[in-house]
């Protein structure tokens, strides 16, 4: 990993504001451990989940069960699987609020991005939106409309934005008693605005996880999704340095992690006006997660 994007990791790591950005350049250098084999093309057999992609009538894929009864982990599509070298590009955005970041969404701070989503929309780009049960609780009517909008579908980024393993960039912890918890309540809170096209994928927050958060996570049936490009946009001020970063690491089957989170990723749009066309430009196609995990 080199500093750039080790830094870049760490402060999108700390996004939600568990920790600042100076912290995070000071971990960089020490990232958390990440155990376990990633995926990064589902196994043939691919199981059910529980609900139907909007506008296709297709379940959306989920990765068969990991080794010893671990969530199964996938980063990208690999080259050489089917549609291996298909050049598709999946963009996500991590909608990340904490649980007791409540006073400050109540001062004024806004952990929403209306106009990246508005962007998305006019571009026609599909994306996978990571969203915080706390930030479906906080923003009702915007989680419900992105989760009814067949361009988008929502996974879940944990209600708390707590850190599943540790060290994790300064992020408080959630229990192992209470993972499972944590990510069915997200799962609520999202349904309970109104959103209907939920998938069954699960980001870690800040990317840290082990084998005991990948055990604990198991019953819910999720599969964890990573990334394999760093967009750095998280306290970023420069949207050309985030759009080149971007550019640089997409690859056939990529999966980019950016942010939907004005106060602590303000130059995100600004990134995607530039890597979309850029990106179709070369020949490329935008997916969500659920059609690139079908390979």
């Amino acid at each position: 990993m080199t500093a750039r994007t080790a830094t870049a990791t760490a402060l999108a790591a700390v996004l939600a504001g568990c920790g600042s950005a100076e912290d995070a350049r000071t971990q960089a250098a020490a990232p958390p451990a990440r155990v376990g084999t990633p995926l990064t093309t589902p196994p043939a057999s691919v199981s059910a989940a529980p609900s139907a992609a909007a506008g296709t009538g297709r379940k959306p894929p989920t990765t068969a069960p990991g080794p010893a009864g671990l969530t199964p982990v996938f980063e990208r599509r690999a080259e050489g699987s089917a549609g291996g070298n298909e050049k598709v590009v999946a963009l996500t955005f991590d909608a990340d609020m904490t649980a007791d970041q409540g006073p400050r969404a109540a001062a004024g701070e806004h952990f929403d991005n209306p106009e990246l989503i508005a962007l998305l929309r006019r571009l026609n780009v599909p994306s996978t939106v990571f969203m915080t049960g706390r930030w479906a609780r906080e923003y009702p009517t915007q989680a419900r409309a992105i989760g009814t909008d067949p361009l988008f579908e929502i996974a879940n980024h944990s209600y708390s934005h707590y850190a599943f393993s540790t060290p994790c960039y300064g992020l408080p912890t959630v229990a192992k008693a209470d993972m499972r918890a944590d990510v069915e309540r997200a799962f609520t809170e999202i349904r309970k605005a109104g959103a209907t096209n939920v998938v069954p994928y699960f980001r870690f927050p800040g990317g840290c996880y082990d084998d005991i958060s990948l055990k604990a996570l198991a019953p819910t049936g999720v599969t964890a999704v990573q990334w394999d490009v760093v967009s750095g946009d998280a306290f970023a001020t420069d949207a050309d340095a985030v759009a080149d970063q971007v550019l640089d690491g997409v690859r056939p089957g990529s999966l980019v992690v950016m942010h939907c989170t004005r106060s602590a990723a303000p130059v995100t749009a600004g990134a995607v006006r530039r890597v979309v066309p850029e990106l179709r430009r070369q020949g490329y196609r935008f997916v969500k997660v659920s059609e690139l995990m079908r390979g």
